[in-house]
């Protein structure tokens, strides 16, 4: 409900980003002003606890940045000159535009791009249905997780993820691949509760972030080689009988052909070499992990951007296997949850809607797509909720794409983003707290509704509302697109499930959070083809987890370069706030004493790092927090604010990881010299 007096509210709401936790929010509001965004003590999970992002977002929505009206290109592509137009001049000329396209070229040659500006089930997912309904081509989104998800699902099948509050129950926390103080603070906050408590915290990654100053021991090991850490582990988990004989016996395939790779290819010492860990820290890694009662492995996601990901990921999930730490509450691997199942999405997407399957593209490999090569040539681009000028891989090709005159895009923001620019028709989007929608989180089972408390800034308009508007521009008579949002989330709480009951339903749509529960298999724990944990998976091209190697091992060029989160920014989101964008001052590359003197760089004179793929000026910064070979930025700016033509993603190729077809962005290799101009 919006907002219609002017009397000061605090209302209810979700943070709407691509972030795991999906806080429960208390927007304190006056008419249709934010005037102040905390957390929401009763959120059974996040518990009144929001990060710096969120606590300012009153700043985003209200913003002088925001966008307001429609706009028409009036300079060239790239420049960000328009001029304001009207709704119905724009809907009219994207669909007559589109219009003439089919006619020429056919419907695929219009592509959709979109990914986790919001993460709403009905916003997310609005331009689903428009676009099969058009026959246009679909976009394959695995740019985050898809290599994570085909690692576990290798293993355990569709078996539900843990409990993420087992941590609670932990001896033993082990932050691997992931910055939870950047990403997940509350899987931090309950790592350190379970510090508290007497539990180890333990971060295993590939320089010093935030998370690794607040554990117990830090790993640091060679960017890609995640693998070889744990089969080495593995060789004297079997070497020195630390298994849990009984419960492979019962729960676990293929074993015994496991303990013969790690037993003669996997030595610590060999497996030293490729991770830059000393032998005898991996022996007591080994050592002490099957010591602990219940050691949690929580995920992150970055460990799978490599081009051996989803065999990283599958190598971790067969850990407790050996040691049976599944039997124990707090014991197992936290990679996030997936409640999918949980709403019937099939209502918003509309999969019925294709009328014939139309070709599909990755949206890693968005740079190919746009060279104009395809047949047919993609002719028109629509971006909403996602910013691939800055954020997709290859990004000098992305730009190249953009820039072509014959390619007509189409971008619905709330800011002028880097993608943006390069449109010829600009839409203004509503923020979260201006339109209505559902959201679940993919770091704990919570599910809530949120509602519009304020009315759109400006002529915002939202996902859900454009393309209502773009399918009556098109013509077209289905029904289906003269619903509202709140009918969509209606839908999606109308039936009963495992997941949801009637009284879950209800006080879903009362706005409260409301904890899902999670379907139980009675007739067995493992949810996959055997009925057990499938370390040997025959269904596989490699049955066994192995060692794989990198992209960048056949890169010519001696740095690996990892692109960091920040705690100030998510992604590309929150560069408009002056205050955050202040707090990361610029856009830094990390580098260990060792080899900014072989390179004689000294600390903040500027550098650009480089590779066949583009070149980036950064700011560096010497720093021990990283290990030789190693360098390390952390955010992606924007263009506005950085020192050159370029952001990171420009040296980033657009190759695809070794399952789930994710992008590989950690899996880079670059050289660094200094600017002649100091």
């Amino acid at each position: 409900m919006v907002c219609s007096v002017n009397r000061r509210q605090i209302l209810t709401s979700v943070c709407p980003y691509d972030c795991p936790d999906a806080c429960g929010l208390l927007i304190t509001v006056e008419g249709d002003t934010v005037l102040s965004v905390a957390g929401d003590p009763a959120h059974p999970v996040t518990q009144g606890f929001i990060c710096p992002k969120m606590h300012s977002y009153g700043k985003t929505v209200h913003s002088p940045g925001r966008l307001t009206t429609p706009l028409l290109r009036t300079g060239k592509k790239g420049e960000g000159r328009f001029t304001p137009i009207s709704w119905e001049e724009a809907i009219q000329r994207v669909c007559e535009t589109w219009q003439n396209i089919s006619m020429k070229y056919g419907t695929e040659a219009i592509l959709p791009y979109s990914y986790g500006g919001t993460m709403g089930m009905v916003q997310r997912n609005a331009g689903h249905a428009f676009f099969h309904y058009l026959g246009a081509s679909q976009l394959e989104r695995t740019i985050c997780s898809a290599a994570k998800g085909a690692g576990w699902s290798t293993v355990m099948g569709e078996t539900p993820g843990m409990q993420p509050e087992e941590i609670l129950q932990s001896d033993l926390v082990i932050l691997w691949g992931i910055n939870a103080a950047a990403t997940s603070i509350h899987t931090m906050r309950d790592a350190l509760l379970a510090k508290r408590q007497g539990a180890k915290i333990w971060v295993i990654d590939t320089y010093m972030t935030a998370t690794a100053e607040l554990a117990d021991e830090v790993f640091l090991l060679k960017p890609g080689s995640d693998t070889s850490l744990v089969l080495g582990m593995m060789h004297v988990l079997v070497r020195d009988n630390l298994t849990d004989t009984s419960f492979i016996s019962e729960n676990v395939l293929g074993y015994q052909e496991l303990t013969q790779t790690v037993l003669s290819d996997c030595s610590p010492e060999k497996m030293s070499v490729l991770t830059g860990i000393p032998s005898a820290v991996i022996e007591r890694m080994a050592s002490q992990y099957a010591a602990a009662e219940a050691p949690f492995i929580r995920l992150g996601n970055g460990l799978s951007r490599y081009g051996n990901g989803a065999m990283a990921v599958r190598s971790i999930t067969c850990l407790p296997s050996l040691t049976g730490a599944w039997t124990r509450s707090g014991g197992g691997v936290f990679g996030g949850t997936s409640t999918g199942a949980a709403f019937a999405m099939h209502k918003i997407v509309r999969p019925d809607f294709m009328k014939q399957s139309t070709r599909v593209i990755n949206m890693n490999q968005l740079g190919a797509a746009l060279s104009g090569t395809f047949t047919p040539p993609v002719h028109s681009l629509y971006v909403y909720h996602a910013n691939p000028a800055l954020v997709s891989p290859d990004q000098c090709a992305i730009h190249e794409g953009l820039r072509r005159e014959d390619l007509f895009t189409v971008v619905h923001e709330r800011f002028m983003t880097d993608t943006a620019r390069f449109a010829d028709i600009v839409l203004p989007a509503t923020t979260s707290l201006e339109h209505d929608d559902l959201y679940r989180s993919y770091g704990h089972y919570c599910a809530q509704l949120g509602k519009a408390i304020i009315a759109p800034v400006g002529q915002a308009k939202s996902n859900w509302q454009v393309f209502q508007m773009l399918a009556e521009g098109m013509g077209w008579n289905e029904p289906f697109f003269t619903k509202q949002a709140t009918d969509l989330i209606g839908e999606l709480l109308a039936d009963e499930n495992a997941w949801r009951d009637k009284g879950t339903n209800e006080r879903l749509q009362q706005g409260k959070a409301v904890v899902l529960n999670v379907p139980t298999d009675p007739k067995s724990q493992w949810l996959t083809p055997s009925g057990k944990i499938e370390i040997l998976n025959v269904r596989e091209s490699e049955p066994l987890p192995r060692i794989l190697s990198t992209h960048a091992a056949y890169d010519s060029f001696p740095l690996l370069l990892q692109s960091a989160p920040s705690r100030y920014s998510l992604n590309s989101t929150f560069y408009e706030q002056d205050g955050l964008r202040a707090k990361q001052a610029v856009m830094c590359l990390l580098m260990h004493p060792e080899d900014a003197e072989v390179r004689e760089l000294v600390d903040g004179q500027q550098v650009t790092a480089f590779n066949d793929y583009g070149s980036v000026r950064f700011t560096l910064s010497v720093s021990e927090r990283t290990i030789p070979g190693t360098v390390v930025t952390e955010g992606l700016w924007w263009l506005d604010f950085v020192a050159g033509e370029n952001g990171v993603n420009a040296l980033m190729s657009q190759r695809l990881t070794d399952k789930g077809n994710g992008a590989t962005l950690y899996d880079v290799a670059v050289e660094v010299q200094g600017d002649k101009e100091g």
